[in-house]
């Protein structure tokens, strides 16, 4: 299977609004652990039902509107960030079952719609992502059994 790479151009516009907030522990387990099976810097995971797309880092996930926010800038092209979700420490969790603390960052006034349908759409989004990847591991580590043949 061939791999390729697109580099993509985000604008981080002026703040809008700044909450202190927690995200559930489901949605803050399941990132890191897409993040950390996929082995790379970031992850790129489309939320087809509201056309938007999630960036995820280490310690930042953004979300970008797929279908408007373009702008320019020095001759470079890029998306509008609309929400971003900047998790503090997770050392200041009480367990890995307790929500983590975070920011939610806004850039636009509709903020409160939009993280609230992020909150009931992103979460089964990240779940099928990973049974499909536990289903590709388990075809992936499938036994073969094989006929042993005499040499005669």
């Amino acid at each position: 299977m061939s791999r390729y790479y697109v580099r993509e151009t985000f604008f981080r516009p002026p703040e809008h609004t700044r909450e202190r907030s927690t995200l559930p522990a489901a949605v803050y387990n399941d990132l890191q652990l897409l993040l950390k099976r996929s082995g790379r810097e970031s992850l790129f995971i489309p939320i087809r039902s509201m056309q938007f797309q999630a960036v995820v880092e280490s310690g930042e996930v953004i979300f970008v509107d797929s279908q408007g926010g373009y702008a320019h800038q020095d001759g470079t092209g890029g998306r509008l960030i609309r929400i971003a979700w900047q998790p503090l420490p997770a050392a200041e969790r009480e367990s890995l079952n307790g929500p983590v603390a975070c920011e939610i960052v806004s850039y636009f006034a509709d903020f409160k719609e939009t993280q609230r349908r992020l909150m009931s759409e992103f979460p089964p989004v990240l779940r099928r992502l990973l049974q499909r990847q536990r289903e590709q591991d388990l075809q992936a580590g499938t036994p073969r059994v094989l006929s042993l043949r005499r040499n005669t």
